[in-house]
């Protein structure tokens, strides 16, 4: 089954009063279980797509399909409600809300669903616990590194259990060995979990871990590659 699919989407919008034609007709499907990267240089459309994807942000034409569901003419709160029960974002800036500790923030999108406090921390603190962060619960994000603080983003993507995980530049402010330990998590993620990951990247690491490419230039899909 296809957890993604798109077809001629295509998004403009304008920058300083200049027309930006960010995507030109991107026609794309992902299955359940795929580890993609969507790379290409700055400006090529990457983030852009995965914003589409996410229900982010709107086209400019052309159709996004989640799960078979077309999203074209849903209302907001109906977007909405697809990004919090069904998609996890991973960005290269954590996202982390400072004022709450790391098993707050991972409860967080169980508490947005209406489920209750207690079983939201037990969900919360299991997933903690599988991205290596046991007896880190109360610490704050200031009080962590870089990896760790991916690590709870990425526990906060997962504690919902989505079909989708969608990671902008997840890697972009890690160093090396870090960037390889936090790959290796979301890798065994897959494959245990049976997740879509699709990532948006110009890490060749990345690329390296990825079971497909996707290059994207100029807003339009010039190869694929598949191992």
């Amino acid at each position: 089954m296809n957890v993604v699919e798109t077809k001629d989407l295509v998004k403009d919008y304008a920058l300083a009063g200049i027309a930006v034609h960010a995507l030109r007709g991107v026609s794309l499907s992902f299955e359940e279980g795929e580890f993609a990267a969507v790379a290409g240089p700055s400006g090529s459309g990457k983030s852009t797509l995965l914003h589409l994807v996410g229900c982010l942000d709107t086209p400019t034409s052309g159709t996004v399909a989640l799960g078979g569901n077309e999203t074209l003419g849903m209302k907001r709160d109906e977007l909405a409600m697809i990004r919090r029960r069904s998609i996890g974002f991973i960005f290269q800036a954590y996202n982390l809300i400072p004022v709450l500790t790391a098993l707050e923030n991972v409860s967080l999108p169980l508490v947005l669903l209406g489920e209750g406090r207690a079983s939201a921390r037990e969900k919360s603190l299991a997933v903690l616990g599988r991205v290596g962060l046991s007896g880190m619960e109360d610490r704050r994000p200031k009080e962590m590194s870089g990896g760790q603080q991916q690590r709870v983003a990425i526990a906060r993507a997962l504690v919902k259990r989505p079909s989708l995980i969608l990671a902008d530049e997840p890697t972009a402010n890690l160093d090396s060995k870090t960037a390889r330990e936090i790959l290796e998590l979301m890798l065994e993620l897959n494959e245990t979990e049976r997740t879509t990951f699709i990532f948006s990247t110009h890490d060749k690491l990345v690329m390296d871990y990825a079971r497909r490419i996707v290059n994207l230039r100029d807003g339009l899909v010039e190869e694929e590659i598949r191992r």
